[in-house]
């Protein structure tokens, strides 16, 4: 296998730590780093040579939106669990919920729209 032609896009694990103060378990950030340790989109070119140069735009456009899906899906499930495991000043309020519910379609409806055959 050879090695990506472009770094990864993924910060450290241990980037923002190190100020003295342990984070609560229960935050919103906390919650989206235990969840966010699985993997990341990586910012890597379509891997497929055979494709026509517009048909791979395409895909890594839905490949990007995908993603984009992913982080809002990690985003969502974080606040719920903030919702409902910690206290009122951890959650984020219907407003930012429903902003990321409606990011979600647009994401999907990306991918869906870049997948189809021009």
């Amino acid at each position: 296998m050879n090695a990506p032609e472009f770094p990864h896009q993924r910060a450290p694990a241990n980037a923002d730590e190190g100020h003295g103060i342990p984070p609560d378990p229960n935050s919103l950030t906390a919650l989206l780093h235990r969840i966010g340790l699985g993997a990341a989109a990586d910012g890597q070119p379509w891997p497929e040579r055979h494709q026509l140069p517009g048909r791979c735009l395409a895909l890594a456009d839905a490949d990007g939106a995908l993603a984009g899906l992913r982080i809002v899906n990690e985003i969502l499930l974080a606040a719920e669990r903030a919702r409902q495991n910690g206290g009122p000043e951890h959650y984020v309020g219907d407003r930012v919920m429903e902003g990321l519910k409606l990011a979600a379609l647009a994401l999907t409806n990306l991918a869906i729209y870049r997948l189809h055959p021009e």
